[in-house]
């Protein structure tokens, strides 16, 4: 999976450089990843993967199960692992993708991604977004220094959903999928969308500082292969008070690994349907 820009990997997670200088500022996913349980959604996705696998490979596995169990025991054991890889890296290309098509630039020829990046067309077009007209800004990084974390949003836009049709300004969130329903959300998702609305500072292009822009609105854009919805999301500051709690729990945690190394496993792998802010 790549790294958003300043974002670097550590043993506790993600983190974000600051350029300005000072502490590293953890970021949203990680912060979802490691005081959020999400095994509602990976336990049954990874008995699901496993059990159709194994189903799917019958005669094949049965006819190693003696010599080569040890083997076996591994690949079975890797399957929701690599899927989850697998999945993350399309997802990360679908996002390169989409950036490029709201920047105007050339989409890269990705078979794997074109489809996706069509649905994308299709919302551009149902809302008629004019890119140099109503987008304020993609994969931009958002910090919030004073409590110390930080993460990338994926797009700012204005559409017309204000009143007799005003432009209001969004904060929308792409999630992708090859498996979900396209209206099919996390309640996590509201907590990060929450802590990317209520940063204090965006980090221009030449890394200096702006303030956040006043969001009005916030959703999750769900691209799908065949199909797409936006989803509008409740990220006010009840959302953010409830960041902040899951945030004070990464931050002790993380403490506490760095001074005992056996109390905090690793952070939770994602659920495969992307998010690297």
């Amino acid at each position: 999976m790549t790294s958003p820009r300043h974002a670097r990997d550590t043993d506790n997670g993600r983190y974000y450089t600051d350029p300005a200088g000072g502490p590293d500022l953890v970021s949203v996913t990680n912060v979802i990843d490691t005081a959020v349980n999400k095994s509602r959604a990976l336990v049954p996705w990874g008995v699901k993967l496993t059990v159709e696998h194994v189903l799917d490979n019958a005669i094949d596995i049965a006819r190693r199960v003696l010599a080569e169990r040890p083997t076996l025991t591994q690949e079975i054991k890797a399957l929701h692992r690599d899927a989850k890889e697998v999945a993350a890296d399309l997802g990360d290309r679908i996002h390169k993708g989409a950036e490029a098509r709201v920047l105007g630039a050339p989409v890269a020829g990705d078979a794997e991604v074109a489809p996706y990046i069509a649905q994308l067309d299709l919302w551009l077009a149902a809302w008629g977004v004019d890119l140099a007209e109503h987008v304020e800004a993609t994969e931009i990084t958002v910090l919030h220094r004073r409590l110390g974390y930080a993460g990338t949003a994926d797009l700012m836009v204005r559409l017309p959903t204000g009143p007799r049709g005003r432009l209001e300004l969004w904060l929308i969130d792409y999630k992708t999928s090859a498996t979900r329903p396209a209206k099919s959300v996390y309640p996590e998702n509201t907590l990060q969308l929450a802590a990317l609305r209520y940063a204090e500072t965006v980090l221009l292009p030449d890394d200096t500082d702006a303030p956040m822009p006043r969001i009005e609105r916030t959703g999750v854009l769900n691209l799908r292969a065949r199909s797409h919805a936006l989803v509008p999301m409740p990220a006010g500051r009840a959302a953010h008070r409830a960041f902040r709690g899951a945030l004070a729990t990464t931050k002790w945690l993380h403490a506490a690994a760095a001074s005992h190394p056996a109390l905090l496993p690793p952070p939770a792998a994602e659920c495969p349907t992307r998010k690297a802010a």
